[in-house]
């Protein structure tokens, strides 16, 4: 196997398998593919060969966080494209990426943003509403850390006026489960957004909680919050981890699922 073929990375734990492939940025020919099954142009940096998978052994439940299917929740009708000078600089520098594909760059949002919550593998039981959340003190226990990983899904520069990312993290414990996936979307001088999924498993409760988060602002609030703060504001606007704490709470949701038989 080749360096730039790498075999995916897998850990098995309590009746669970988990696995995390990473790989090069997709070439012309998928890249094309990709193209016109989602009938929008991809972001510049497209990773459609990587993914984080959690399944149960005997395939009873799992859930997959993939590029092509988080893009498939972009909005595809124009209705939420920011409407802003720079997107008329993205869809020439798009139109030029993509002359020779017939009808690539058609009005849908280019900032990217989706509220992909993963994919449910067939046959796994349907998540229900809750108000239980994820117990995060039970995540902040000095537990061994079994498997760790950073997945990058998308990422595209906006025209170099600011960036937008699909990315995953996931650290495995002996008990228990953390995924994130998380949009980020920063827009310069117009907007900041950030949308997270989390994955929580608690492999003796056999549990799963799912959490959906989205936060956003303008951009000029964020600064003015941030310059209150004296924080140093340059280097916060690059760190979604610390934008996360000076965005406000748009939309919450929780829910779970029972993997006992």
């Amino acid at each position: 196997m080749s360096l730039t073929d790498p075999t995916p990375n897998t850990v098995s734990v309590m009746g669970f398998k988990i696995t995390t492939q990473k790989r090069p940025i997709l070439k012309a020919d998928p890249i094309e593919d990709m193209t016109q099954r989602l009938g929008i142009a991809p972001p510049e940096m497209i990773f459609g060969d990587n993914y984080v998978t959690i399944e149960q052994d005997g395939g009873d439940w799992g859930i997959t966080f993939n590029a092509f299917d988080a893009l498939d929740r972009v909005d595809k009708t124009g209705a939420s494209m920011l409407k802003v000078a720079y997107s008329n600089e993205w869809q020439r520098s798009r139109e030029k990426t993509h002359e020779g594909i017939k009808e690539v760059v058609k009005p849908f949002d280019w900032s990217y943003s989706t509220d992909y919550l993963g994919t449910i593998h067939p046959r796994s039981l349907p998540f229900e509403a809750t108000e239980k959340p994820i117990p995060v003190e039970l995540l902040k226990r000095p537990d061994p850390i079994l498997f760790f990983d950073e997945v990058i899904l998308y990422e595209d520069e906006l025209a170099d006026n600011g960036i937008t990312t699909l990315s995953c993290k996931i650290r495995v414990m002996p008990k228990r489960l953390l995924l994130l996936s998380r949009f980020f979307m920063r827009l310069d001088n117009v907007l900041v957004r950030l949308r997270d999924t989390r994955v929580y498993i608690d492999f003796e409760e056999m549990e799963v909680i799912r959490e959906y988060q989205s936060k956003e602002s303008d951009y000029a609030t964020v600064r003015r919050v941030l310059a209150a703060t004296r924080e140093d504001v340059p280097a916060v606007m690059r760190d979604p981890n610390r934008l996360s704490e000076a965005l406000p709470l748009l939309e919450k949701r929780l829910e779970r699922a029972s993997l006992r038989n």
